[in-house]
């Protein structure tokens, strides 16, 4: 374990990655899927909820974090319509799924299935980001995923006990965040896709 606040410092990194993403937004470069976003929005307020009902402690400041930057992301991409990433019928299925698993994890009273729900709902809702990584990792920014698995793995450090309530959401997210650096930094989606195609085709 390490002090506790180095939480202070995950925050910190959370707010340097969030601007990085908010700039590229604002400019275009960066498409934010909207389903992903509000639904992570959701789920780190409800967890920071929990976590002060739990007496999480300091930790549970970087988990608001965690819920509002995705708000604030989901804000500015309606101000740059441009820079929002088209929505199909998977993405409406992985949003009802992702809130079904909330609402179960929410009411359920049982620790294991309250993390197994909660954990296929915050799958559900990266999925349509994984989707567009994998396939256009350019229309996404690195930076906000590094710094995501570096602070959350920080937050997990600051933790004096590991529990269900204290390390679920920032372990979740960390996976999600590591996941997605490495599909966005080595693009290896468009990289597979054109090991695929039969010789003599066209890009």
């Amino acid at each position: 374990m390490i002090d506790p606040r180095f939480v202070f410092l995950a925050t910190a990194l959370s707010a340097v990655g969030a601007a990085t993403y908010v700039r590229d937004t604002m400019r275009g470069s960066t498409s934010p899927h909207r389903v992903t976003w509000g639904l992570w929005a959701l789920e780190g307020i409800l967890a920071f909820v929990v976590e002060v009902q739990q007496h999480v402690g300091l930790a549970s400041t970087m988990t608001l974090a965690l819920g509002l930057v995705p708000l604030l992301v989901v804000i500015v991409s309606f101000k740059n319509p441009h820079a929002v990433w088209r929505i199909d019928r998977i993405d409406v299925v992985c949003a009802v799924v992702s809130l079904s698993g909330l609402v179960f994890w929410a009411v359920v009273n049982q620790p294991t299935l309250a993390l197994i729900s909660f954990a296929v709902a915050d799958f559900m809702a990266a999925l349509p980001t994984y989707r567009k990584s994998w396939t256009h990792p350019e229309t996404e920014t690195a930076r906000m995923f590094v710094l995501g698995t570096v602070n959350t793995g920080i937050t997990l450090l600051t933790l004096k006990h590991f529990t269900t309530d204290g390390a679920l959401f920032p372990g979740v997210i960390m996976m999600t965040d590591c996941i997605l650096s490495v599909l966005i930094i080595t693009r290896v989606g468009p990289r597979v896709a054109r090991r695929a195609r039969p010789r003599g085709t066209l890009a």
